[in-house]
This record gives structure tokens, sequence and C-alpha cells, in this order.
């Protein structure tokens, strides 16, 4: 997507995206590593991040290679690993700086791209793996993350919908690995793993900033050529599921609030003519303060401490979230799906069209103001194939009818409700 001006090159094992821009006084560089998402591998690939992020073969050890970082003006890196449809992206940010700005304009550029290339392609090792006591102690934290997804209620809850409602679909996968294969990883075999996704995943560099594209493209070549990778595009086609019968789930645990849960088949992904009447759908129906979920189940009805949707833009998937009295499930629960035949037989003003575009283009305007927010954008619309000028994607939501937005609410399939709720209530 042309939000600004972006120059895509294909390269020696990896394609390079300059996006020139006089807005940020920093250079943003994001490397994005994705393959298919498979059960095998999984968690191999929620580690790494965080392994490669600790030491490199020049700076052996954490405090080293964090005052490396320090010394480049306060040059910070992050990862994270997400699933977009049913691949997985693994994402390294790095902002850096923009030298031009120094008073001695030192030139530290070079030094960061450096910086990112020893993390991501020379990485501390012992013998043929990564270093024991890092794979130990970042096994320990992930292992502590995943047993911690249970304390977080909603985040559990949604977890679960997913393996129920996603079942079979690698869209199902849990993001942050599974502690059953924890035995199974060794440092030479998640070493032995890194090198494969090194050698085989679909890799994107994002350079943004006010600089030369000479320059980036030179550094970029130098620093994440992939000789032995041909970058061939291995994309897997989402998993469209079509849904028979509605799937209801009751599990109980020790808890005082009620998860509703409920996730429904959109059929519409991010790239689809009508993502655009999905968009405003859900800022009616469950996606702002003045939704409909909001007002009815929480507001008008106080059966809920929260009641909100969201959609997953590559899965077709809508996703409506519920805290309720374990007692109010019944109540709760009529009322969402009132709500959503609301929906479809038009029950919503022109005025509630028109104030939910506002606010939809609005919060694009913020995330693309936000570097590595347009970053996203840009790597969401190529994964779809649907690139376009930033006026035109604007466009599309203003001219976006309610006729449409109801087309879109009848399309829309009810698949699986989940409600984790207490011992004693609920029934």
């Amino acid at each position: 997507m042309k939000l600004t001006e972006e120059t895509l090159l294909e390269k020696e094992g990896y394609r390079l995206h300059i996006l020139p821009s006089k807005k940020y006084k920093t250079i943003n560089i994001v490397a994005k590593f994705k393959a298919p998402l498979k059960r095998e591998g999984i968690t191999e690939r929620a580690l790494l991040p965080h392994v490669l992020q600790k030491a490199t073969n020049n700076h052996p050890n954490v405090r080293s290679l964090q005052s490396a970082f320090e010394n480049l003006y306060g040059t910070a890196l992050s990862s994270d690993g997400s699933k977009k449809g049913e691949n997985h992206v693994i994402s390294f940010r790095m902002e850096v700086v923009n030298e031009a700005y120094l008073n001695d304009q030192e030139p530290i550029l070079e030094e960061a791209f450096q910086l990112f290339h020893e993390v991501l392609f020379d990485p501390k090792m012992e013998g043929e793996g990564f270093d024991a006591s890092i794979v130990a102690r970042e096994k320990q934290t992930l292992e502590q993350k995943i047993t911690s997804i249970k304390d977080d209620k909603m985040s559990y809850a949604n977890m679960r919908l997913m393996d129920h409602m996603c079942e079979e679909e690698p869209y199902a996968l849990h993001v942050h690995g599974y502690l059953d294969d924890f035995a199974n990883i060794t440092p030479e075999k998640l070493y032995s793993y890194y090198k494969d996704m090194i050698r085989k995943d679909m890799l994107d560099v994002y350079v943004i900033g006010d600089m030369d594209t000479n320059t980036i493209e030179k550094l970029t070549d130098k620093y994440f050529s992939r000789k032995e990778s041909t970058n061939v595009d291995n994309d897997q086609l989402s998993v469209t599921k079509e849904v028979k019968q509605v799937n209801e789930v009751m599990e109980r645990e020790e808890v005082n609030q009620g998860k509703l849960h409920l996730g429904y088949r959109t059929y519409t992904k991010f790239g689809d003519d009508d993502y655009y009447a999905l968009q405003i759908f859900n800022g009616i129906f469950g996606g702002f303060p003045s939704s409909k979920l909001f007002m009815n189940v929480r507001e008008k009805h106080s059966l809920a401490y929260y009641a909100a949707s969201r959609f997953e833009s590559h899965k077709g998937l809508l996703l409506v979230f519920s805290g309720v009295d374990p007692k109010d499930f019944d109540q709760a629960k009529s009322i969402i799906l009132e709500q959503m035949d609301a929906m479809k037989q038009g029950d919503f003003t022109e005025k509630q069209v028109e104030e939910t575009k506002e606010q939809v283009i609005n919060q694009l305007q913020e995330t693309m103001d936000n570097a590595n927010g347009l970053i996203e954008v840009l790597y969401h619309q190529m994964l779809s194939g649907a690139e376009m000028p930033a006026n035109e994607l604007i466009e599309n939501i203003r001219t976006v009818t309610k006729e449409q937005v109801v087309q879109m609410a009848k399309k829309i399939e009810l698949d699986t409700i989940y409600f984790l709720t207490s011992n004693e209530g609920g029934e």
C-alpha cells in the first residue's frame, strides 16, 4: 500500500521496502520473517526472538549487547511473534536516531545496521548450539508466560475459544508455544531450527525515515542478504470452515467473573472488497464505546463488566468478549445475540454509520502516523495483495453505505459460544 512513497526491491534473499519520510527524527528498521503456521516448530519460534536478543558472538552477554545499543544514542531493539491468518511472523524492530540531527553528525547508522545483523545472523554459540545458559533462562521465562495465561482469564478464555472454534486449523496453534515441547528443545535443536528459519522464511525488511535511498540499499545489501535463501513466498492460504452447527462450550474454573466469548465467521479478510464494510460493522456492533454491545449489554442492562468485539483481519473471524456474573450467562448471551440480529436487520442509523466511519478513519490515521504502525499496515496490505494509495484507502471507508454494512452482517455466522464460569454458577 503506497501510504507513503515506497520503493520495493527484490534483493538477494530478502525483499527491501524503502519508505523515505521527513516526518521522523529516527530511522526505523523492521525485519519480518514469515513461515506457515505448523504445530512442529511453533514453540521454537516463540523462543527464538528472545534468545537472539540476548547475545551475539561479538557481544557475548546481555550486558555487553545492551551497552552496544545504548552507545548508539539509546538505539532500541524489540521483537515479537504473531499469527497472520495461517502464517506465523517474527518481527524485529530497531529504532535509531537519525545522525543528521546529531550535533557532531556521528555516522551511527551503519553501526546500528551491523548490530542488527549480529543479532539476526551471528548469535552467540556454544559448540553446535546456542549458549546453553541463555536458552535455559529464556525457556524458563517463556514457561512462566505460558503458565500465567491461565491467570489472565480474558486471554485464557480467548485462547480456549480458538482451541474449540479453530480445531484442526493451523490458526488454533498457540503463538507462545506449548510446555510439552520444552523437554525436547535443546540449545542444539533450537539452533538447527534457527538455521532452517534463516534459510527458508520469507524475509521482508522495511526502512523508514529521512534518509538517502542509495545509502540504505547498500547497507541492507551488506547486512541483510541471505545467499542461501531464494526468499520464495511460502504463504499458507487461510482455511475457511463452513459452520454446520453452533458449538456451545462451558468450562469451569475458580473464577469470580465469568468470561463469555463468542466466535463468528465473517468470510471476509484484509484485501476483500467488503473489508471496509466489516470495519464499519464492527465499529457499530462492538468496536467502540458507543457500540451496541457496550451500550446494551453493559450500560442498559448492567449485565457485563465489559463487552466488545474485534475482528481477525487475515483469518475472517469476529470475536466478542464480555465479562459477566456466572448467573447472568443466559441473559447476557441472549442480549449479545440480539445485537447481532439488530445489525442484520439494519437496526442502526445513517448517523451511526457516518460517526463510525470518522472513528475508523481517525484510528487508521493515528496508526499510520506512527512509523511502526505504518509498516504494519503496509505489511498487511502486501500479504493480502491489495495495495493502494492512502487517500484511496480512506475513500473506500468513506463510501461504505448502510446497506453494505447490513449485507456484511448477513454474511456473518455464529460458530462457537464459549463460557468460562465458576464451579458453582452458570447453569
